[in-house]
């Protein structure tokens, strides 16, 4: 699905989320994914000129992936903040309560995306 994002767009996407991890049987990852989810699109929020994205939810063998991309190339990386910055933990935070996560960069843009196993 393709959006753009505002303020409130993670918490209609972590209801969605939900309902297919219901669906899928796959209930309990439900928190990483929804804490993950959040955290992507919060980057589009706050990094991305225009807010468009799209996400994709699969269900796969070993549980469930989540992509965001976006229009906006570049190197994604998770980094520490300090303990008084306000912001920069986000992607530190989908690295702890996924089983994996990554970046796919394209000359136009790029997908992140993460995984959690049943």
């Amino acid at each position: 699905m393709g959006f753009t994002v505002g303020e409130h767009s993670a918490g209609h996407m972590r209801r969605i989320l939900r309902i297919y991890l219901t669906r899928w049987e796959l209930d309990r990852l439900a928190d990483p994914a929804a804490l993950a989810l959040t955290e992507l699109v919060a980057n589009v929020v706050r990094h991305v000129p225009g807010r468009r994205c799209s996400v994709l939810m699969l269900r796969e063998t070993y549980g469930v992936r989540v992509e965001v991309a976006d229009a906006v190339p570049g190197t994604v990386i998770a980094k520490c903040a300090d303990p008084l910055d306000e912001s920069g933990r986000g992607l530190a935070l989908v690295e702890a309560v996924t089983d994996r996560w990554g970046v796919d960069e394209r000359a136009d843009g790029k997908t992140v995306w993460f995984e959690c196993d049943a």
